[in-house]
């Protein structure tokens, strides 16, 4: 078997566009779709696309997709800067009922069972919520006891959206990286679960994909396109900003 994990996707569709092709050339069986699918400028376009993959899909819901649907149920009532909450209002006035139906019956984690790499836990965040933040460089102690109850061998998380592959206490951790919203050189990121890891990175038209974003209704095309696609900030910057952050959207 061979798995494709994609996490955070964030709306941005030609992103999404190049990560399938280049999952669709690696020959994949199955897709686990890892969280924050929606929270930008093509939410509803990226939830369809996923929707009408042939493939066997299967998804997991993240902070932002916890956050729309919170929103789109009676109110988001979550304490975030303005600007986040004028993306997350604007984002869920664009799905329809058939996307909030889908995402309610999302779970939060899933676990299977791999031949080659043993058993495999996917969460958005870490194995206890979808929110808290660690990186390559956090230390072990601080992680163990969030790890401590993992049984699987492998757990497949994202929410930092920068790569890795580290040991905590017994269990092999490994960050997918983001799709849409990557954190160093831009392109549009994924992870290739088969007898090995294989950390992809794709490269797409990134100033056609600016274009586009910046032609969307969304309350911060312009920002999210020039700083998020074109000229995302370094690995280097978010570490020492995530360093000491236990929560982001």
């Amino acid at each position: 078997m061979k798995i494709a994990a994609i996490y955070d996707i964030h709306g941005n569709q030609p992103a999404l566009e190049a990560a399938l092709q280049d999952i669709y050339r690696s020959d994949v069986d199955q897709i686990i779709v890892g969280g924050d699918v929606v929270l930008g400028p093509m939410s509803r376009e990226c939830l369809d696309m996923l929707l009408a993959v042939e493939l066997p899909v299967q998804f997991i819901k993240g902070n932002c997709e916890v956050a729309v649907l919170e929103e789109l149920k009676d109110g988001f009532k979550g304490k975030l800067p303005q600007s986040v909450l004028e993306d997350i209002r604007w984002t869920a006035q664009q799905l329809h009922p058939i996307h909030e139906e889908v995402m309610k019956n999302w779970p939060m984690t899933i676990s299977l069972k791999m031949e080659q790499l043993g058993e495999i836990l996917f969460c958005h965040a870490t194995p206890e919520n979808e929110n808290d933040n660690f990186t390559s460089i956090t230390p072990e102690e601080i992680l163990l006891p969030v790890f401590s109850k993992v049984e699987e061998d492998i757990v497949v998380c994202g929410h930092t959206h920068m790569q890795f592959d580290r040991a905590i206490g017994k269990t092999r951790v490994l960050n997918a990286g983001s799709v849409g919203m990557p954190f160093g050189k831009p392109g549009a990121y994924w992870l290739q679960l088969d007898s090995n890891v294989t950390f992809h990175r794709v490269e797409y038209d990134i100033e056609k994909a600016v274009e586009w974003i910046k032609n969307t209704a969304y309350p911060h095309a312009s920002e999210f396109a020039e700083s998020n696609v074109k000229n995302p900030p370094s690995e280097e910057v978010m570490l020492k900003a995530l360093s000491g952050s236990k929560q982001k959207h």
